[in-house]
């Protein structure tokens, strides 16, 4: 089993000002619980006990608040980054404490993935450096998208803003199993994005990154509507932040 993800917890959020401007963005509470503290237990619940968080803005809060981990089960790692290095970048960093082959979430992103399910996907995917949760898209005009191959792998990467319409467009939703080596490629010490840097980087040199479709929900909260969205989502659920399983989770 997978028993190490990273949580990149390094961004601003001013869209959702002015929370933020007293916490950062996975500080976000979700019927009384930090967004964080759900994700952390979600990954609990599926053998994950060991988080690799970086940190940028207001870190003390975060850091403060979970502590290292302990009163949660699991034992936490942190990075505090003087300047931001991007999404690919805040992992980098971890690069030397890392399994062979880890989870990776935004920190902005509430999930109800099932991991044990995406980790079953992705023994299947032979000689794959890494794997991203995603959903097919009709309507994509703010969002970098990728396309897919029949066998699941990604064949293109295209960034916004797009000047063609693509005939099987999936919008990347920021849920990752990666193998440690595709570390290797991330600039040290550089800002590096994972979409716009890493992905059309590893495709140009013929590695395989596949996509994983899952109908499991996951909301990316940066605004105050989607933010009441998942909380409507939790109580009609009837989840909680102690790991409650319901059979709910239709959406994305």
């Amino acid at each position: 089993m997978i028993r190490q993800a990273g949580i990149l917890c390094a961004g601003h959020g001013t869209r959702l000002r002015p929370f933020t401007d007293r916490a950062p963005k996975p500080m976000l509470p979700l019927l009384g619980v930090p967004m964080v503290e759900w994700n952390i237990r979600r990954f609990r619940e599926h053998g994950v006990t060991e988080f690799y968080i970086n940190l940028h803005h207001l870190p003390d809060v975060l850091r403060n608040y979970l502590g290292d981990g302990r009163r949660l089960g699991v034992h936490i790692h942190y990075h505090f980054e003087p300047e931001l290095l991007g999404t690919a970048g805040g992992i980098k960093s971890f690069e030397d404490q890392l399994d062979e082959e880890f989870f990776l979430i935004y920190g902005d992103i509430f999930s109800h993935v099932d991991y044990g399910v995406m980790e079953q996907a992705w023994r299947k995917k032979s000689g794959a450096v890494g794997m991203q949760r995603m959903v097919q898209a009709m309507e994509y005009s703010d969002a970098d998208v990728v396309e897919l191959g029949g066998d699941g792998r990604i064949v293109a990467v295209h960034p916004k803003p797009h000047a063609t319409a693509y005939t099987n467009a999936y919008r990347m939703r920021g849920v990752f199993i990666l193998r440690r080596e595709i570390l290797a490629g991330i600039p040290a010490g550089q800002y590096y994005e994972i979409g716009k840097d890493l992905l059309p980087s590893v495709i140009a040199e013929g590695k395989s990154f596949y996509g994983y479709v899952s109908r499991d929900y996951s909301k990316g909260i940066d605004t105050l509507d989607k933010w009441k969205e998942v909380e409507a989502y939790l109580r009609e659920s009837g989840l909680s932040a102690g790991g409650v399983n319901v059979e709910k989770s239709s959406g994305t």
